[in-house]
């Protein structure tokens, strides 16, 4: 009877054990709240983990990345309230969050938004990094310098914009190489700004056209110069043909490095079955009849990210086409990629390469790397790394796309 009883507390202890959910790592749940995509779902996630397990008094840290993400989103949602609520319990942003705040104040102060207020951000974060307390591996100090500069040069405060401007050549690590989103082209709008404000119009219109000439440019660099056409020669009659010149001229430069760069020996494009964000399979040689452009990328690859606005601008140019673009993504799953394309935005059709197949059948040397694959299946053109700026990608991108079909016309693609 005693074995009965024993046995049956062992298979009863065992049930309960079984019933038991094992207890999460903290990498598991803060893959969880990185998943959320709105901000209030963010907010309950964290009250409901800090209600279940207080913060650790030895721990002083143990929530600061979940606190520094709210305050970071609850900004990007406009909310200044949440923001300084969150700020106000000093975390310490990583690297990644930094790069974030500063992109946001990136973008309102060149759409001279909320310019007050990047201003006080953008100051206060300053003298944060001074004192080490941010992470900033990925130099946003000469950034935030920038756009205080500008900031301060649309509230009235030359003398500070131009110190500040100046300040920020020597802490710009990243500006003259290819890696963030138009780092130097955001550079050159500023400077831009920032001369026109401080009355040298002419040396403004000198820098902005350059940068556009170069396609060191973006959309809003053409509004700048615009503005800055105006005020240097009285008036603004000619300034689209003006523009218009300058941007043609970028571009017909970089259609004949792209066909320099025409591989003779072609490669048909593998017959390799690939996965949507919702699973379903995709091959690539049922595209025949349309140019299709592939690009490898990953979501911690900022290089590759950057570009994406640019091939959004071509998926809309070539809209009315036989055109397809795709980016492939490489080592991760749809449980991060959907929620960080939802979060930032973008409306690229994305696929999956299972165990890096088509990667390995292409000898793709790495990521970002594009192909461009012809109406018959064939691939005689590859781009390796980011451009620099919006306009330089996409005037890349539409010069391989035109040289594609001008191959099988007899014309140039600089036509």
């Amino acid at each position: 009877m005693e074995k009965l009883i024993l046995l049956l507390l062992l298979l009863f202890c065992g049930s309960v054990r079984a019933q038991q959910k094992p207890k999460q790592t903290p990498q598991q749940i803060a893959k969880q709240f990185n998943a959320l995509v709105k901000v209030e779902d963010e907010e309950k996630f964290y009250n409901d983990l800090i209600a279940k397990v207080s913060a650790d008094p030895m721990k002083p840290d143990q929530y600061n990345e979940y606190r520094a993400q709210l305050a970071v989103d609850w900004l990007i949602n406009g909310n200044m309230d949440k923001y300084k609520f969150y700020k106000n319990t000093n975390p310490k942003f990583t690297a990644l969050q930094l790069f974030d705040l500063s992109n946001l104040l990136e973008y309102w102060v060149d759409d001279n938004k909320n310019v007050a207020i990047v201003e006080q951000i953008s100051k206060q974060i300053l003298d944060e990094i001074a004192k080490k307390m941010h992470n900033d591996t990925f130099g946003r100090n000469g950034i935030l310098l920038e756009v205080n500069a500008v900031a301060n040069a649309r509230l009235g405060n030359i003398e500070i914009a131009m110190k500040n401007i100046e300040k920020s050549g020597a802490d710009a690590t990243f500006r003259n190489m290819p890696y963030f989103r138009n780092s130097k082209a955001n550079y050159l709008n500023r400077l831009g700004v920032i001369l026109s404000a401080a009355g040298q119009h002419q040396r403004a219109l000198d820098t902005l056209s350059n940068a556009v000439r170069t396609a060191i440019s973006t959309p809003t660099t053409i509004g700048t110069l615009k503005a800055v056409y105006q005020k240097a020669k009285g008036d603004s009659s000619g300034v689209d043909k003006y523009i218009t010149a300058l941007q043609d001229e970028a571009y017909q430069k970089i259609a004949k490095e792209v066909e320099k760069a025409w591989i003779a020996n072609t490669k048909i494009v593998p017959d390799i079955t690939l996965t949507d964000m919702n699973g379903k399979t995709v091959k690539l040689s049922h595209y025949k009849g349309k140019i299709v452009v592939i690009d490898f990328w990953s979501t911690v690859c900022k290089p590759c990210v950057a570009a994406f606005p640019a091939f959004e601008r071509a998926v809309d140019f070539y809209k009315n086409e036989p055109f397809q673009l795709f980016v492939i993504n490489e080592g991760e799953t749809p449980d991060i990629v959907k929620p960080y394309m939802d979060k930032k935005g973008y409306k690229l059709d994305v696929l999956f390469d299972n165990d890096e197949a088509i990667f390995k059948a292409l000898d793709a040397l790495g990521t970002p790397q594009k192909f461009i694959i012809d109406t018959k299946g064939n691939i005689n053109q590859t781009g390796i790394g980011y451009a620099g700026s919006d306009d330089k990608e996409f005037y890349k991108l539409k010069a391989m796309v035109e040289l594609t079909k001008a191959r099988s016309s007899g014309r140039s693609a600089a036509n």
